[in-house]
């Protein structure tokens, strides 16, 4: 029997290329994402892969309750849909850029987590993915909100692990660096010259990657949990301490 994934943020970026990579290899898919056509659009390229597609935004708590709830037979969750909101210093950053963060980030990931939490235990099998980041590990200027956003992700990974320890409920945080995909042209704000300029002169992760790497990570032996995997291009890499010099 064909096993199923329910990936949110599925309309683009990771999202999409996870969809498109477990179709490949025969899984079921349940699509969420916040633009319709884009969901419709995917099932009818996918066909018979897609089991089912939700028009949902997962910072709606009720919405997510009310959608999770009546599934079943979900086998991996995949949390990835997320987003990063402007580079603009601390002082000088939209508040309302910072709350979106906080709420699709970290609410919409608590939210689908917990709904869909108690069907994996009670059957006592089941894999979550979280998708985090490189920014909840190592700071960057402009970094602020999102990156505090996504150094949730790890520990609350972790923590679930804690909690679960006993069932055989797996769970990874999969912390991605520098891709290309809409992920900046979100953060610009359809800005696509700023967006560009975030990858010129260098190859970054493509979204086929991750998908790549979550499959790897979903089709361990069972009795095998990937705790956290990271994950940078070549071109990428940690710079020195920064000291501001007078």
């Amino acid at each position: 029997m064909a096993k199923t994934i329910l990936i949110t943020g599925a309309t683009s970026g990771f999202g999409k290329a996870c969809a498109e990579y477990f179709a490949s290899q025969g899984w079921q898919l349940i699509l969420t994402g916040r633009r319709a056509e884009r969901l419709k659009q995917l099932k009818a390229e996918l066909g018979n892969s897609v089991r089912q597609i939700i028009t949902l935004d997962v910072s709606e708590r009720d919405q997510v309750f009310k959608q999770f709830k009546a599934l079943a037979d979900v086998d991996v969750l995949l949390n990835n849909a997320g987003l990063a909101l402007g580079l603009e210093p601390a002082w000088e950053v939209d508040i309302d850029d910072w709350e979106t963060m906080v709420d699709t980030n970290i609410k919409g990931l608590m939210y689908c987590t917990r709904a869909l939490l108690p069907q994996l235990v009670k059957q006592n099998s089941g894999h979550i993915v979280n998708i985090g980041s490189t920014a909840g590990s190592w700071p960057y200027p402009g970094g602020n909100v999102y990156g505090g956003t996504k150094a949730f992700v790890q520990q609350f990974s972790r923590n679930l692990r804690a909690d679960l320890l006993g069932s055989k409920v797996r769970v990874t945080n999969l912390a991605p660096g520098m891709a290309e995909s809409e992920f900046s042209e979100v953060r610009f704000k359809g800005d696509v010259e700023s967006a560009a300029k975030v990858y010129q002169g260098a190859e970054p992760l493509r979204p086929q990657d991750i998908a790549e790497t979550v499959y790897w990570i979903v089709t361990r032996p069972a009795h095998v949990n990937i705790n956290a995997i990271e994950v940078m291009p070549v071109d990428q890499a940690w710079g020195p301490f920064s000291v501001h010099r007078t």
